[in-house]
């Protein structure tokens, strides 16, 4: 790397942007930091090799030499020591950025996490704020085993209190993290180590410090209309590379990026399902109670259910520990083909859907003699795959035999 002296040396990032129009996850993160540190001196960063060392994935670089021991704090291999200082010092009005070097440490510091930071306001009848960021990298990486591999998505969206970000896109970390900083109450934002070398494009009006995304608000990345994928964090990358194979086979895909999972952007999944008919969840964590699940449930009990033509499909990971053996990691984590095969599933269900539905019909038609129903059904007939039809016309004989028959 070219050597860099003076003034630009203490600059928050040396990393070159492509073209001005592009930005890696990792310097996102870290121009969002550098400005609300440089907005407001209350804000400071604080956990393991953060300051010296430029941080593990080098999230933090440049701002300790900016800013000083004072607001960039190497901490002790302590979790629960310096978060609940992190939790100490929000409540006493400061604005702490606590970072855990993956977030599979931050099990260690659960309790101040859930305990303190999220039920203070509560239990103190809304006299004390606990406005903390809670960050650092989440979900499976490459080669680190089973013990820093799982998903905190759905363990941290699961208490009330906290409010749980998922960016995906470098426009969703600057905007996502400094919406968290500015936040009065503390808030996990849960990022992911292979995205942080991820390039993205990125507009002049993310790019700007005034630049901030609101937490609790989807983002449809894709437009479509035959089916809706829903993910956050890096499967948001499978759903639109899935989505882009699809296209080639005719089959349009919507495809909504989450951003937050708690708050859970509800309307934007319901309005697509309704358009859409069908629903495909995308997540890297375990399927038991997770994301996936939420938003099941969540259709379920909207108006959306009745618009559904097949069932909910779920693509997660594997229900078991992360292997380390690389073969074995790739075959626990979704990949594209996963997507691509869970989508295709249910378009053989709306199939079926569609062969009941035009037996119903015909069986009305023919026992009703209702013109609108046979016009309906002469329509639908080509457009609708002649084994769908065919199919309907042999439920409908059945189904007129047996009526004859009683």
């Amino acid at each position: 790397m070219q050597h860099v002296s003076g003034a630009l040396s203490r600059s928050f990032s040396t990393s070159r942007v492509a073209a001005a129009t592009q930005m890696t996850v990792r310097d996102a993160l870290n121009s969002a930091l550098d400005e609300e540190m440089e907005h407001d001196e209350n804000v400071f960063l604080m956990g393991e090799e953060v300051a010296q060392y430029d941080g593990a994935y080098k999230v933090s670089r440049g701002l300790w030499k900016k800013y000083g021991d004072k607001r960039v704090i190497d901490t002790p291999i302590t979790e629960s020591g310096f978060a609940g200082i992190a939790v100490g010092a929000a409540m006493g009005g400061l604005r702490p950025v606590c970072e855990f070097m993956t977030f599979n440490f931050s099990m260690q510091a659960i309790d101040h996490v859930i305990n303190s930071a999220s039920k203070t306001f509560y239990m103190s009848a809304g006299l004390i704020h606990v406005p903390i960021v809670f960050r650092g990298p989440n979900g499976a990486a490459a080669g680190v085993g089973a013990q820093h591999s799982q998903c905190f998505g759905a363990w941290y969206s699961h208490c009330p209190g906290l409010k749980v970000v998922s960016p995906y896109s470098s426009e969703d970390a600057r905007g996502l993290l400094k919406a968290a900083i500015r936040d009065p109450d503390p808030v996990v934002v849960l990022e992911n180590e292979i995205l942080y070398g991820q390039p993205f494009d990125i507009s002049e009006e993310a790019l700007s410090k005034d630049f901030v995304l609101p937490i609790g608000k989807a983002k449809i990345e894709r437009s479509g209309q035959h089916i809706t994928l829903v993910a956050h964090s890096r499967a948001v990358m499978l759903a639109l590379e899935a989505a882009n194979a699809l296209a080639g086979e005719g089959v349009e895909c919507e495809v909504i990026n989450l951003r937050s999972l708690r708050p859970l952007d509800e309307a934007t999944i319901i309005d697509s399902v309704m358009k859409t008919r069908n629903l495909v969840t995308v997540e890297q964590g375990w399927p038991q109670s997770g994301i996936g699940s939420e938003i099941c449930a969540r259709i379920v009990e909207s108006p959306a259910f009745h618009y559904l033509e097949s069932p909910v499909v779920r693509v997660t990971g594997v229900d078991v520990p992360m292997p380390y053996a690389k073969s074995l990691e790739l075959a626990c984590i979704p990949q594209q083909h996963d997507v691509v095969k869970a989508v295709k599933k249910i378009r053989c269900s709306r199939r079926r859907w569609l062969t009941a539905t035009l037996a119903l019909w015909l069986l009305t038609a023919q026992t009703t003699a209702n013109v609108s129903v046979v016009q309906t059904y002469i329509k639908l007939e080509g457009v609708i795959p002649q084994g769908t039809v065919r199919a309907a016309r042999e439920v409908c004989t059945r189904e007129l035999a047996m009526e004859r028959r009683s």
